[in-house]
């Protein structure tokens, strides 16, 4: 298998770093074959605050994949996070050029860049430009228009941008470990390419990534992403009450909330007792289940709420009937689904990545859906670029607009 089919995904979060090396076979399976994780102390809420630290965590967790994978790899595919990323839906139009006013692949390439064609500041830089739907004279809901009659052309996307200085700075980083970054994906689309599936995305759900310093949402229906959005709140304030509340060390917090943590008062043994680390080598003491618990609840509950609010704002979120989706490292607190269920009123799951094998177990973890899901992304980019996966009619247009938006529907 060619170097060209070994793909790295790489996800720079705000307390480790995730990597992991599949190869990608012509068929589109993925083997798992290392995976590496690092802590990292360089992000704050998914923004780049030390360079240095953010270069050691990424050079310790692609050199321990590797390590696993027994190949080295010179580039990644990386998540990008941080409550700097915006996103806003635009339309574009165009007359239809083709002969006897055919759609072709040339006007579908023009309208998308019309919908892309915004005053966007120059400190913001573009990541993603999404088609969701095309219009051919008014007709609404068109997937794929190539070959139809008509005037006037229409194109729905939806654009996603992030800081241009946290882009710099993210590739800074990866190239100073020694690597160079192919593409940059936007946390919350990679992480559907591993837990969503194809029915959920055209029903209409809510992915929620929540990972330590950010909780990253995105809102699917009928095929194609509609909003994305990050809340500047996840795991980590979850861990600090959890340390305010019990006057526990911090990483002693972390793993009690890891071990003992519920997102549910009402499911924990009110018998149930721990031991709590003092501070400063103070005596231990015991804690029941029920007061973690209901330190835990209360923040879970602010986050999603926060996310419900951020979806109530959109037209159409009323038949979202795939319901929720919760992924990323909080995903694993038990009870939390149970109360999205309650917040949201709709059903909800955990999100456990998918579609791989190999060691695929040392990574079948919520904690690995972003960097899973850009090994998914990198293996479709891969396989189309090193012509593998055939292309349907307009393969020109196809080819085009995949090399530069992930997910389209």
């Amino acid at each position: 298998m060619s170097a060209a089919q070994i793909v790295t995904g790489l996800d720079i979060g705000t307390t480790k770093v995730c990597a992991v090396i599949a190869e990608a076979a012509a068929s589109g399976e993925i083997a798992l074959l290392g995976v590496g994780e690092t802590p990292c102390a360089g992000l704050r809420q998914g923004n780049l605050v030390d360079l240095e630290a953010t270069v050691e965590a990424v050079h310790g967790a692609l050199s321990q994949a590797e390590q696993m994978a027994g190949t080295s790899v010179r580039g990644v595919y990386a998540g990008m996070a941080g409550d700097h990323l915006r996103s806003i839906n635009s339309r574009g139009v165009i007359a239809v050029s083709g002969r006897d006013n055919e759609v072709t692949a040339d006007d579908l390439q023009r309208v998308v860049e019309a919908a892309r064609a915004l005053a966007i500041p120059s400190s913001r830089a573009i990541l993603h430009v999404i088609p969701q739907e095309f219009l051919v004279d008014d007709q609404a809901g068109i997937k794929d228009p190539i070959g139809m009659s008509g005037v006037r052309l229409e194109a729905e996307v939806h654009i996603i941008t992030a800081s241009a200085t946290a882009v710099r700075n993210l590739a800074k980083a990866v190239e100073r470990a020694g690597y160079r970054i192919h593409e940059l994906v936007a946390v919350p689309l990679a992480s559907a390419w591993s837990v969503l599936e194809e029915d959920e995305r055209r029903l209409g759900v809510v992915l929620l990534d929540i990972g330590a310093g950010t909780t990253d949402l995105a809102v699917y229906f009928g095929g194609s992403v509609h909003h994305t959005a990050v809340i500047s709140m996840g795991g980590a304030q979850i861990t600090n009450d959890i340390a305010i509340g019990l006057r526990t060390p911090l990483d002693a917090a972390e793993q009690i909330k890891v071990t003992h943590g519920c997102a549910l008062t009402r499911l924990v043994d009110n018998a149930g007792r721990l031991e709590i680390p003092g501070v400063g080598g103070r005596t231990p003491r015991m804690v029941s289940l029920p007061v973690l618990a209901a330190i835990t609840e209360p923040r879970v509950e602010e986050i999603l709420v926060l996310a419900r609010e951020e979806i109530a704002r959109l037209p159409g979120t009323d038949v979202l009937a795939a319901g929720i989706v919760i992924t990323g490292g909080t995903a694993r607190l038990r009870g939390i689904a149970e109360l999205a269920e309650g917040v949201f009123e709709m059903p909800a799951r955990i999100g456990w990545p998918q579609g791989t094998r190999g060691v695929a177990d040392l990574a079948d973890d919520p904690r690995y859906a972003t960097s899973l899901g850009l090994v998914h992304y990198g293996t479709t980019q891969q396989l189309r670029v090193n012509g593998a996966v055939g292309w349907p009619k307009a393969a020109r247009w196809r080819e085009w607009i995949r090399a530069r938006v992930p997910f389209l529907g």
